[in-house]
């Protein structure tokens, strides 16, 4: 693959430690969520910063299939719940992820082939095929 894009970030200390873009954008402090073990707190934590990416790529991955087969969408919202559980194959953690979509507007039939097209079609999606469990989720 030629990289026509390359993000780099930097993390320090982990999960309880910070992250930041080589662009200096992106600059958060990390926290380990309560209901891994952790004390919570202010930062973010890595399933909410893929959640993030996810959900902007999936978004715009829809917009480019709706645009291919000319239909218009209006007030899109795309929500991506990350979830983090243990592996029972080997004690550590794996994840999934569930996407809710809403195209107002867009008959159900039309919306979930949209949603399956932008699926098939997303660079987040491609990388979590059969590696993670992805719903799509179109309400």
């Amino acid at each position: 693959m030629k990289a026509l894009y390359t993000a780099t970030a930097t993390v320090h200390g982990g999960r309880e430690g910070s992250v930041a873009s080589s662009d200096g954008v992106l600059k958060h402090e990390l926290s380990m969520p309560k209901e891994l073990g952790g004390a919570g707190g202010n930062g973010t934590n890595p399933e909410q910063l893929f959640a993030a990416g996810y959900g902007a790529c999936y978004e715009s991955a829809l917009a480019n299939v709706a645009r291919q087969v000319g239909v218009k969408l209006n007030d899109v919202e795309v929500t991506s719940n990350v979830m983090i559980g243990k592996d029972e194959s080997d004690g550590g953690f794996r994840l999934a992820a569930r996407l809710d979509i809403k195209l107002p507007g867009i008959e159900r039939e039309q919306a979930e082939e949209l949603a399956k097209k932008a699926h098939e079609f997303c660079p987040y999606s491609k990388a979590t095929r059969g590696n993670i469990e992805v719903e799509l989720n179109v309400i």
